[in-house]
């Protein structure tokens, strides 16, 4: 029958007792498996996995800058890996990371959970965490472009003064704050 028509015999479902197969066009059967396929890919979102690296000694700027990236990956639905890279002597003192990568993950809990305690590969510590649900999940702060308003920031510091009461340099040095002593100028020739 197929030969008949000038179409292709395709077996459907080889395990079926008897097996079905159809009398088609093979070309456009194939054509229209691929568009379906394609179609499913479409309202697929598919996971992926970012990464985050720290150090055990970030600097607080660094740490909200890439506490900030986490929270955006995991709104977007991705996953965040979190490692963490221990260098030379940093290796001998392991807590020090250990409390900034549990500070991180205790950032993010509003935001996902993470699959499991933080454990250590090789020369680091990695966790992953996974986004919550959209429903369960906190509300994103302001926008990355958004300027941070001044109570969340302490006030200036005053500027330090000499003892003689004059300003000291805008250097941030351990000695901005002493003095030279007076010293008697010394006569020529002497």
């Amino acid at each position: 029958m197929a030969r008949d028509h000038g179409m292709d015999l395709v077996e459907i479902a080889a395990t079926a007792s008897p097996p079905v197969c159809r009398i088609v066009n093979f070309g456009k059967y194939k054509y229209e498996l691929a568009k379906k396929e394609s179609d499913v890919k479409k309202h697929q979102h598919v996971m992926k996995v970012k990464e985050i690296q720290l150090r055990p000694f970030t600097d607080p700027h660094d740490f909200e800058y890439r506490l900030q990236h986490a929270v955006e990956f995991l709104n977007e639905g991705n996953k965040v890996r979190v490692s963490l890279r221990f260098r030379g002597r940093e290796n001998a003192h392991q807590e020090f990371g250990h409390q900034t990568m549990g500070k991180f993950v205790n950032e993010l809990v509003a935001y996902g959970k993470s699959d499991g305690a933080p454990r250590k590969v090789g020369r680091g510590i990695t966790v992953l965490i996974t986004p919550i649900p959209p429903s369960q999940r906190a509300k994103p702060n302001a926008s990355p472009n958004a300027k941070p308003e001044a109570a969340n920031h302490p006030a200036t510091p005053p500027r330090p003064e000499r003892a003689n009461g004059t300003p000291a340099s805008g250097l941030n040095t351990p000695f901005a704050n002493l003095s030279v002593p007076a010293t008697k100028p010394k006569a020529p020739g002497a």
